[in-house]
């Protein structure tokens, strides 16, 4: 304790050099013990067990610094499709989501400036005028019109380090505003991208659909044209046309999903979705083929992760915030200027006036609530390392969820392929039998059915590996290319240190 006492009378030797420096001393003395009282129990520091490659695929952990603020460039390019670099472009500049992050991050940057500027020497100018009288006034002759003008400068000496760690929290809660700001921006990436490849995917099965469409009805005719003639009976008739009102609901149910995925996009590019229409196109999107052995360090990117990670670090900053109550403070004033009776001799020499002062207060008791102000900071920065920890694994968990998707819905593309092929080859003979007379219509029914029902699985299983695709690239952090530096995980000494 006498080495704190000391170190602060180098730091400050004039607290010491006056008349009341055994006051002082006395006080400070008392702070630094109660200070020392005020140390909260060491809490252990919650460990996250890191693998040492993912499950899936060749991809290495390894211990590296957050790289959110890396450039992930325009990932979506990679599909090469002009028309959704188009509307990523419009959901950049119009997103309401976007807005509303950078609206939090400028009031975040804001409040950082303001604990900042706590800590440098404020000062201000007055200026009065004031008329007194009265019996009490004018028995003591001092009736009269009295002006000042002058100014006041004061200084909170930051002895413990209150104001510079309150500082450092802001500072830490807008650069969590900031990684926001980017998670926001992925994720909006990420939905336009899943939106509009659906949209183009269902546009395609309509295709499709409607195809069937156009050859059911052309059996209908048939069917009903023989009907007709007698040669067969009406229950064919009455199978064709359900077989036909079933596509033609399915293919408006497609139309209804397709509608709708056409609002939400139009939401994500902060369009009313009455004035917005997209029309249908050709799926012709690449899918992009994720490289073997990616690092995964290209996590480090996440911009989630390192909101978290600097709300955590903002959290252990207002904990010492919090056990500097314990210690007093010391401000520096001044004052000078002019004060006068008379406006004309206000800024004349003999009208001078000044005075230089320091305060120094420290409560002595509070009924609790300084220490309850630290339990509090305690709890709220256990809930940050765990929410950071939870953060964490949820990455870990998303890049497993799409690397495992994406392997076995390639092996079910492939066994899709097959399905496909062999039922359009059983349709092609089902209705040669059935026109030879060789086979039933039930028997051609259910081929074609069969065979749309695997070319409709076959587009959908495409259209999830594009889905995959964009999730995977979201849960990387916006791309797979290697960061030049990589992730640096919870800082368990600092954290339990700042628990003591």
């Amino acid at each position: 304790m006498c080495r704190r006492v000391e170190a602060l009378r180098r730091v400050h030797p004039s607290l010491f050099s006056f008349p009341g420096r055994a006051v002082i001393k006395t006080v400070l003395l008392a702070a630094l013990v109660l200070g020392g009282c005020a140390s909260a129990p060491t809490a252990p520091s919650p460990n996250i067990e890191v693998p040492a490659t993912f499950r899936e695929g060749d991809i290495r952990w390894t211990s590296a610094p957050p790289a959110e603020a890396q450039a992930r460039g325009t990932w979506w390019k990679a599909f090469s499709d002009p028309t959704l670099d188009g509307l990523m472009d419009r959901a950049a500049a119009n997103n309401t989501s976007i807005e509303l992050a950078a609206a939090r991050l400028m009031q975040a940057r804001a409040l950082a400036r303001s604990a900042e500027a706590d800590r440098l020497p404020q000062f201000g100018l007055r200026a009065g005028i004031a008329r007194q009288g009265g019996p009490l006034i004018n028995a003591a002759g001092g009736q009269g019109t009295l002006a000042t003008l002058a100014g006041d400068l004061s200084y909170e000496l930051d002895l413990f380090g209150r104001l510079s760690k309150a500082s450092t929290a802001a500072s830490l809660d807008a650069q969590s505003r900031e990684a926001l700001l980017r998670s926001t921006q992925l994720l909006v990436q990420a939905d336009v991208a899943q939106n509009y490849l659906s949209l183009r995917a269902l546009d395609a099965e309509r295709e499709l659909v409607r195809g069937t469409l156009t050859a059911y009805r052309e059996t209908v005719d048939i069917t009903e044209r023989r009907f007709r003639a007698g040669s067969i009976a009406e229950l064919d008739v009455v199978r064709v046309r359900a077989e036909l009102a079933s596509i033609e609901s399915d293919a408006l149910a497609l139309d209804r999903r397709r509608a709708e995925l056409e609002h939400s996009l139009a939401v994500l590019l902060g369009e009313t979705a009455s004035s917005f229409q997209l029309a249908s196109g050709e799926w012709s999107a690449t899918l992009p083929v994720i490289p073997a052995g990616v690092p995964s360090t290209v996590l480090t990117r996440r911009p989630d992760v390192a909101a978290a990670q600097r709300t955590l670090e903002a959290s252990q900053a207002r904990l010492g915030v919090a056990r500097t109550a314990w210690f007093p403070t010391l401000s520096l004033t001044s004052s000078g200027g002019f004060a006068s009776p008379n406006l004309g001799d206000l800024l004349t020499a003999s009208m001078r006036a000044w005075s230089v002062g320091a305060l120094l207060a420290m409560p002595l008791f509070d009924g609790g609530r300084r220490e309850a102000g630290i339990q509090n900071a305690q709890g709220e920065l256990g809930a940050s390392l765990a929410s950071y920890r939870e953060q964490i694994l949820v990455a870990f968990r998303e890049v497993e969820d799409q690397l495992s998707g994406l392997r076995l819905l390639a092996e079910q593309a492939n066994v899709q392929t097959q399905a496909v092929a062999l039922g359009s080859r059983a349709s092609v003979l089902a209705e040669s039998r059935y026109r030879s007379g060789l086979a039933s219509q039930l028997d051609l029914l259910d081929a074609r059915r069969t065979d749309l029902r695997n070319r409709r699985t076959a587009l959908q299983v495409r259209a999830a590996q594009y889905q995959a695709t964009v999730a995977l690239v979201r849960a990387l952090g916006g791309g797979w290319e290697a960061p030049a530096i990589a992730f640096d995980g919870p800082r368990a000494q600092d954290t339990q240190a700042a628990l003591r």
